[in-house]
């Protein structure tokens, strides 16, 4: 018994060798094959136009079926018959290789017949043969039902798996695969056991396909196989890391790293007088980037290769250049002056500019009558409160934008007796934070969000419905007077369906704007102006358009994103930096690196190029930041001495609020600024031993105390942060993300990423609804063991938390809405109400 194990693992290795060498000869002969057709015509292939007839038919008596191929007006046909079993073909002489293998399983060279897998018998019959094998299995009545199937080479344990793909144009089918014995291989396998008892008709049209036969080889490979030979059908363009211009970056960057230091380069007076770059008070001063004058050439080179303007150009004039959701890309639009109508349309035909004025118009009017009191409250109080609810871009951005002006002397005159919060995490304490002191009969909802269905913006805004409701009563007409919607033109029904009045209270925004992008729109013009009035949200417009033009009219040398995105490319992708800072010198700014980490994360953290590739190459930094000198004490230990961070450092020649007290030889933002300019500096040149040593530091503190610097940043530095400059630093940074992904030839304008989560986000929902509604507390289960076991430790655990002891022997269950009981007591502690306290709540007035 021993020796029959062993002869059979020795029979079973044999043929897994011989599997791969007949792979491999396969492999070998599919793609010589177009060489050998090229030197004339082949006897084997059907011309182009002709169509193919397959049948495939069960044998009642001896379980054989056979298929039978047919081409129209051709000289040859094929003809194939598949048997078990080892039983002998009646169509035909059998191939030399079906003869040597009669009476053997497949696979068992030792002549075992315990394997159940069909052989394959190859014979050439007459036309007239074929004719009347055609002909009696289309008219027989007995026969089963003929059905098209897909053929092929199907997985079968250790076999290669190789399906056959039908790619329909109109009505017309197009055949893509050929058998073993069309590239003259014969005894192609097959193992479709699930289709021996059935009879199939099929016609395939050879339409359209290159003369001298079907498909290209990559067609006749396995699929593990497609990606390492190279096909003729239409073949994927190569990744940008295979281009010349590329390849002579990393040689460059080599050179770079190992034989340049940017305390040498910043020697080099020359070098530092041509690094920057400047446009309408923008000054950008990048000579402490590891880079030269040829790095520069190189990448200027490289982003020939992309067509990095031609890309810009689709963007900017409406080309749907976000391929995966088909949509135009059109931020741009948003802040175009309104005598550009007509010269920006969307991928949907739309006027851009036209439709983005029109929209405006309608913000200044209804934010005009508010601020006015025109348009005031339910109760007829003129609505001072804004609460802002949406999350991501639609938060973000606007949120940037009021740190920057509430601060701004022309904000801090506008904005007198309003105020405004932003409502954007479904944590609970988020709407207990926005909502504790604020009066509901004078407060405003904004809701943003694009499709009015993401998920966390709407749990939110219906809780806001009913805080107002609570304290007004139910009656429709409190959510037309005191909740206004932002979103697409698509969601108007959802909009109308909350409650909203859709022709005053709803301002919409398109497809073409995505969340991260959509600042200029209603999505921060609503909330903005309804503060600071339109007029300060006009000049942040200005700001952004200013930037526009100079982004798509200035050459590369001089372009402020173009620089810092091909620089920030250099970076990444070649110098090995994947973490970046943003860190401006401006405590007004101490949103932006949060929008900023959004922007350019969500658009660049991608693994596929356009052409649905792996790329083989970083992209997408790790942005973080913090306003200095606050970051000097927090992170800034590890920009000096830890892993190289690149850096951005942002600055203004005057602040918003400068002070200069008694006895003091500077100005605090002088102070403030002294720090902006000395960092870039210890970053680039660190400290040397002998520097070190010179302080009168010997031994071991040598080395604790000596910074090896060559860390690259770049400064950027403003007249002064108002709501143009916010505007231009929106525009700049959007840009910047744009044209690195452009370089990167990937997307950076979806987000598939989210949706995953989103997903199981929504399943877990519904499994702790299950749980918290069943009488009998059955354990949750989860899509693993570890997410069961550590949600229901979350279940257990708040089902005690919401249990009150009245004493050691009774709990109860705590009956009323938390989140409605506390806000209404911290509000009433505030604002103690007049007469009764009570406008209603729940048992308010409902029409």
């Amino acid at each position: 018994e021993h020796k029959m194990e062993r002869r059979r693992h020795d029979a079973i290795g044999t043929a897994t060798y011989k599997a791969a060498v007949c792979n491999v000869a396969l492999m070998v002969a599919a793609w010589l094959c177009p060489l050998a057709q090229s030197f004339g015509p082949s006897s084997h292939v059907p011309p182009k136009g002709l169509h193919r007839i397959r049948i495939q038919q069960p044998d009642q008596n001896d379980e054989r079926y056979r298929q039978c191929y047919r081409y129209s007006n051709c000289e040859s046909s094929l003809f194939m018959a598949k048997k078990k079993n080892g039983a002998a073909s009646k169509a035909g002489k059998l191939s030399k290789t079906h003869r040597a293998r009669k009476g053997r399983g497949f696979g068992h060279p030792g002549g075992s017949m315990r394997s159940q897998r069909p052989q394959v018998v190859v014979a050439r019959p007459s036309d007239q043969q074929v004719v009347d094998e055609v002909a009696e299995h289309m008219s027989s009545p007995s026969e089963p039902r003929m059905r098209v199937i897909e053929e092929g080479l199907h997985h079968d344990e250790d076999m290669t798996t190789h399906r056959h793909q039908h790619h329909r144009d109109g009505h017309q089918s197009q055949f893509h695969h050929q058998t073993a014995s069309q590239v003259g291989i014969p005894g192609a396998i097959q193992t479709q056991h699930d289709l021996e008892h059935s009879t199939t008709v099929g016609t395939e049209g050879l339409e359209g396909h290159r003369s001298g036969g079907g498909g290209g080889p990559q067609e006749r490979l396995p699929p593990l196989l497609k990606n390492i030979i190279p096909g003729d059908r239409k073949p994927r363009p190569p990744l940008i890391s295979s281009t010349p211009e590329w390849k002579r970056l990393q040689r460059h960057a080599e050179y770079i790293k190992s034989e340049t230091h940017l305390r040498d380069l910043l020697k080099d007076a020359k070098r530092c007088d041509s690094m920057f770059a400047s446009h309408d008070g923008a000054y950008l001063d990048y000579s402490r980037q590891r880079a030269t004058q040829e790095t520069l050439d190189l990448l200027f080179d490289l982003a020939e290769r992309c067509d990095l303007r031609g890309k810009i150009d689709a963007m900017v004039r409406g080309d749907p250049i976000n391929f995966t959701e088909e949509r135009s890309v059109l931020h741009t639009a948003l802040r175009a002056p309104p005598e550009e109508a007509g010269t920006i349309i969307a991928h949907d035909g739309v006027d851009a500019v036209e439709e983005v004025h029109e929209v405006l118009e309608s913000i200044r009017e209804f934010t005009d009558a508010v601020r006015s009191g025109e348009l005031r409250g339910y109760t007829g109080k003129r609505l001072r409160n804004i609460v802002s609810v949406g999350i991501g871009g639609s938060y973000l951005g606007p949120e940037f934008l009021h740190e920057v002006l509430k601060t701004e002397p022309d904000g801090i005159n506008s904005s007198l007796g309003y105020s405004l919060r932003f409502l954007a995490n479904v944590d609970p304490v988020d709407v207990e934070r926005t909502c504790a002191d604020l009066d509901p009969e004078e407060t405003l909802i904004v809701i943003v969000s694009k499709t009015f269905t993401t998920a966390e913006t709407m749990l939110n805004a219906r809780t806001m419905r009913q805080w107002l409701w609570d304290f007004m009563g139910n009656d429709k007409e409190v959510v037309r007077k005191h909740v206004v919607a932002c979103a697409s033109v698509s969601s108007t029904a959802l909009v109308r369906d909350f409650g909203i009045d859709t022709e005053k209270y709803f301002f919409r925004f398109w497809d073409w704007v995505g969340g991260r992008y959509s600042v200029c729109s209603a999505a921060g013009a609503v909330p903005i102006s309804l503060l600071y009035g339109f007029d300060i949200f006009e000049n942040f417009l200005e700001g952004a358009h200013s930037i526009d033009e100079h982004f798509i009219n200035a050459p590369f040398e001089k372009n402020i994103p173009v620089l810092m995105g091909l620089l920030g490319v250099w970076n990444m992708s070649f110098l090995g930096y994947n973490t970046r800072a943003t860190l401006p010198y401006a405590e007004a700014l101490l949103k932006f690196p949060a929008h900023i980490q959004q922007l350019d994360m969500e658009s660049n953290g991608k693994s596929v190029n356009k052409d649905g590739q792996v790329i083989d190459y970083p992209v997408g930094e790790v942005d973080f930041g913090e306003p200095g000198t606050n970051g000097q004490h927090s992170f800034y230990q590890l920009l000096h001495m830890g892993q190289t961070v690149a850096a951005d450092f942002i600055g203004f020649v005057d602040s918003q609020h400068d002070l200069c007290i008694d006895e003091e030889q500077i100005s605090s933002h002088d102070e403030l600024m002294a720090n902006f300019f000395a960092q870039p500096d210890a970053l680039a040149n660190g400290k040397t031993t002998e520097e070190v040593r010179a302080e009168g530091i010997t031994g071991d503190l040598v080395a604790h105390r000596t910074f090896d610097g060559n860390r690259p940043s770049m400064s950027l530095l403003l007249p002064r942060l108002t709501a143009y400059a916010a505007g231009q630093l929106l525009a700049i940074y959007e840009h910047r993300t744009a044209v690195q992904g452009f370089m990167w030839e990937i997307n950076s304008f979806d987000q598939w990423g989210v949706e995953l989560g989103k997903k199981l986000a929504i399943d877990i929902r519904k499994k702790l609804i299950t749980a918290r509604t069943d009488p009998n507390q059955a354990p949750v289960r989860a899509a693993n063991p570890a997410t069961s076991r550590i949600l229901n430790y979350y279940v257990e655990k708040s089902r005690e938390a919401f249990l009150l002891e009245n004493d050691e022997d009774s709990e109860i269950t705590r009956q009323s809405n938390p989140t409605t009981e506390i806000t209404r007591k911290t509000h009433t502690d505030f604002f103690p109400p007049e007469g009764t306290g009570d406008l209603g709540g729940g048992a308010g007035k409902l029409s």
